[in-house]
């Protein structure tokens, strides 16, 4: 007979939360509209047999994850590096972040010291504006981060994906990880972006 796990992770996002604006978002916070927001919801509901047999579960909402080798920040190194990098659309959305050192040390810390279940926000503490995402990366890599590109054209590519990936404005706060003691390895922006790209 096989022995039940006594932990499941399952990893979502912080699209969750949908397009919020400024407001300050934590796990307490109800989902948001739309359609990412549906997926959330519908791929953590699937996890509610796992508790109801006695397993800890925690659902883990996603930020956007810092790595140099992929990801979203991996596709935006080569236009930023070419001095072509900018704000997307008016840059006023938030964008709640964490390097992916962190999110693994987190994981593990969820895994075996951290006895946590339920919603658990993988973002760092200070979410930024897609303005000074822009900024910080163009400083870190020694170019001018100024050329904006437009929410129409984003729209036009992607369609309604635009508004729910790229124009969305989601600041996320990890409630959970702090009040638990998570300590993290880089909490503010500019440090993590030279972490990631090892530049000091």
């Amino acid at each position: 007979m096989l022995s039940r796990p006594k932990v499941l992770l399952s990893a979502s996002a912080i699209g969750f939360y949908g397009n919020r604006g400024d407001e300050e978002l934590d796990e307490t916070s109800p989902a948001g509209e739309g359609f990412l927001p549906s997926v959330c919801r519908d791929w953590e509901a699937a996890t509610a047999p796992a508790a109801e047999a006695g397993i800890r579960v925690a659902r883990l909402r996603f930020g956007l994850v810092l790595d140099a080798h992929g990801g979203a920040l991996g596709k935006m190194l080569l236009p930023f590096r070419l001095g072509l990098g900018g704000p997307l659309g008016n840059g006023r959305q938030y964008m709640s972040w964490i390097t992916l050192e962190d999110a693994a040390t987190a994981i593990q810390a969820l895994l075996v010291d951290l006895p946590l279940e339920g919603p658990v926000n993988l973002v760092a503490p200070q979410p930024v504006t897609n303005r000074q995402f822009a900024k910080a990366l163009g400083r870190c890599l020694g170019r001018p981060a100024v050329l904006p590109t437009p929410a129409f054209l984003l729209r036009l590519a992607l369609g309604q994906m635009a508004d729910e990936l790229l124009l969305a404005s989601a600041r996320v706060m990890p409630r959970r990880l702090l009040e638990a003691g998570y300590a993290f390895r880089h909490a503010d922006l500019e440090t993590a972006l030279k972490h990631v790209l090892q530049r000091n």
